[in-house]
């Protein structure tokens, strides 16, 4: 009788399973992602930053600085902060308001005032001036009423600007609010208030030092926005040179000159607006970086 062959022996330890990932790629498909990212924030991005500050000194560094002792430049320059100083705390006051009131309440309604607070985001700027237009204009009962009884203009005027201004930051810092206030609660607040607080001291104490890193952010977007508006104040504005006229329309009011020094000025201006964006950008970075968890919450929507 043959003998029997022996059996193979069994491993007592557990096959190894490899798992891959499934967003490891070769190494080429990742240099040649990584590449196609790169080269279109450069060419669409970077690009036209860097000739933005070179153009502006493309005369040197004199003819760029005279932009600011030119009386419309500086008209511009002061509407622009006069504007944003307005829009900006009036916004402020609004989202508070607003967030805490659709945070903290149920109250019919509710739902259609957040789709109203994102209105100026689905409606182009343009159109929105045109409806201020509509609705201020010299020849209509509103805007006639209020021109003759009280001396008011309001389109080709400064409170024209101020208020399609408004309209177009109305969102930044109520959306910035209101997730984040959503999230946080009110088991904060009624503690508060079950110690003896009243309600001005839990929000002073409590509500706005929780919030106060997004409530930072919310500004800092709107007052970027602010300041770089041209399509709504554009239209409400007339162009008046020297008293309606923005930056951002000085720009472009420069640039259509076809002067070499016009040119000059128009670049040094949108180097100012860049500069604006530049330092708006790396404090965004920072708030992000530094209180990520807080700001975390707002993205939740």
């Amino acid at each position: 009788m043959a003998d029997t062959p022996p059996a193979p022996a069994v491993s007592s330890r557990p096959e190894r399973i490899v798992f891959r990932s499934p967003v490891t790629e070769a190494r080429p498909v990742r240099l040649l992602l990584i590449g196609i990212s790169v080269a279109v924030l450069g060419l669409f991005l970077v690009l036209p930053l860097v000739s933005v500050f070179v153009q502006a000194v493309n005369l040197g560094l004199g003819p760029a600085l005279a932009t600011f002792s030119d009386p419309e430049a500086v008209s511009a320059i002061w509407l622009t902060l006069l504007v944003a100083a307005i829009a900006v705390p009036c916004n402020l006051v609004f989202g508070i308001a607003a967030a805490w009131a659709i945070a903290k309440y149920r109250f019919p309604g509710r739902t259609f005032l957040v789709s109203l607070i994102d209105l100026p985001f689905s409606v182009s700027p343009v159109v929105a001036g045109l409806v201020y237009v509509l609705l201020f204009g010299p020849f209509t009962p509103l805007g006639a009423w209020l021109l003759a009884d009280f001396g008011v203009r309001i389109i080709f005027a400064v409170p024209g600007v101020v208020m399609a201004t408004i309209f177009v930051t109305f969102p930044f810092i109520a959306r910035e609010l209101i997730p984040l206030m959503q999230d946080q609660g009110t088991g904060d607040e009624e503690a508060a208030l079950s110690l003896g607080a009243s309600g001005w001291q839990t929000f002073w104490r409590v509500t706005l030092p929780n919030v106060k890193w997004a409530l930072l952010y919310g500004v800092l977007l709107c007052n970027a926005r602010a300041m770089g508006e041209f399509g709504a104040v554009a239209v409400i504005s007339g162009k008046l040179r020297g008293e309606t006229v923005t930056v951002p329309l000085q720009i472009e009011l420069f640039y259509q000159e076809f002067r070499a020094l016009a040119q000059v000025s128009a670049f040094s201006l949108a180097a100012i607006l860049a500069g604006l964006a530049l330092v708006t950008l790396v404090i965004k970075s920072w708030l992000e970086w530094r209180y990520a968890d807080q700001l975390a919450a707002t993205r939740k929507h």
